[in-house]
């Protein structure tokens, strides 16, 4: 009878905890929505409610049509989704590793894609879907030689931190000497693929990162629950069932390679990826699925970060430059938490 009434509160504790999240979810979610809702009313000029609903269904408004339908929406389109991308490939690194600063913009893969399109464009004359496409290969490659480079036995957290931050820096020092040599024509070009912006953006834009959503986000979150055990260790993550080498594997492609797509899309916008996993975790705390509120934190951080450098301050930034005047003061916490506990955050 004992059992049975444990086995009860269990059951109920584990429902409570399931519609706290579905609830924080639909909150995070109806955020964003308002959030998109409010960019495309608000501008250098204020659009009603009622002519953005109409443009939305494909009406034809004067004086809003092209305002709200050719900038704002592609815009914020392009802000959710990048958002998105770099929240949920951020925090599932952070949470393979069990580490908050194993973030890709940490450890040098957004700098490889970043690397990649600066050479193209400067270099090779590239532009378009072939800088992407370039972009997105490096993410992969650097990647790779990060794991390589931090392999004996296994991969530590820690150890593979350490490759990617040298190698970072590396690729960092490679860029400034290509733009050093660059000619001036070309330099607004190579400029937002160091900064992150989505100035420019068109809707046809935001389709190669959609379906990089779809096919890496969903290997994401279908390794979700393993990840979850993960957070307790290799070993106890092996002994409950989770194929530990195989999922890493599949994690760390598809991470990689919806970071990378991003990149390419928007630019390496600073500390999104670094920044969505902490917070999501003070919302939802370390469970399965705090990914995806990871996501929704950084579609907010990239949607209200470009709202902000275009409106809200003195002049116009890009939004990576305002999502790095947030990260940047968490960063160095982070790094003096961690210095004063011995190793651990």
């Amino acid at each position: 009878m004992a059992n049975r009434d444990i086995a009860r509160r269990i059951a109920a504790q584990r429902q409570n905890l399931g519609r706290q999240r579905i609830r924080l979810m639909a909150t995070l979610g109806g955020i964003v929505i308002a959030g998109v809702g409010l960019t495309l009313m608000m501008g250098r000029s204020w659009t009603p409610p009622l002519d953005v609903l109409r443009v939305l269904l494909g009406q034809e408004v004067a004086g809003a049509s092209f305002a709200v339908g050719e900038l704002r929406l592609p815009r914020a389109v392009l802000s959710v989704l990048t958002g998105f991308s770099f929240g949920l490939a951020g925090a599932s690194f952070q949470t393979m590793l069990r580490n908050p600063l194993a973030s890709p913009d940490i450890i040098g893969i957004s700098s490889g894609a970043s690397a990649a399109a600066v050479f193209a464009i400067v270099v090779l004359g590239w532009n378009g879907l072939s800088v992407s496409i370039l972009a997105v290969g490096a993410g992969l490659g650097v990647a790779l030689l990060i794991y390589l480079l931090s392999w004996r036995d296994g991969v530590a957290g820690a150890r593979l931190i350490l490759v990617g931050i040298g190698l970072s820096a590396l690729l960092e020092s490679l860029i400034a000497y290509i733009l050093s040599n660059a000619p001036a024509w070309v330099l607004q070009d190579a400029t937002r693929w160091l900064t992150g912006s989505v100035n420019g953006a068109a809707l046809n834009d935001s389709l190669p990162l959609l379906l990089a959503l779809v096919v890496f986000g969903g290997g994401l979150l279908l390794r979700g629950r393993d990840l979850a055990m993960m957070c307790l260790g290799d070993d106890s993550a092996a002994a409950l069932g989770v194929p530990v080498t195989q999922s890493r594997a599949l994690v760390v492609v598809c991470a990689v390679g919806l970071i990378s797509v991003a990149t390419a899309t928007s630019g390496p916008v600073a500390f999104v990826a670094f920044l969505s996993g902490p917070i999501a975790t003070r919302i939802c705390g370390a469970v399965h699925g705090s990914a995806v509120f990871a996501g929704l934190i950084g579609a907010l951080l990239v949607l209200f970060g470009d709202f902000a450098g275009q409106f809200l301050l003195p002049a116009r930034y890009p939004v990576g430059i305002v999502t790095g005047a947030l990260g940047a003061p968490y960063l160095l916490y982070l790094i003096l938490r961690i210095n004063r506990n011995g190793g651990t955050a």
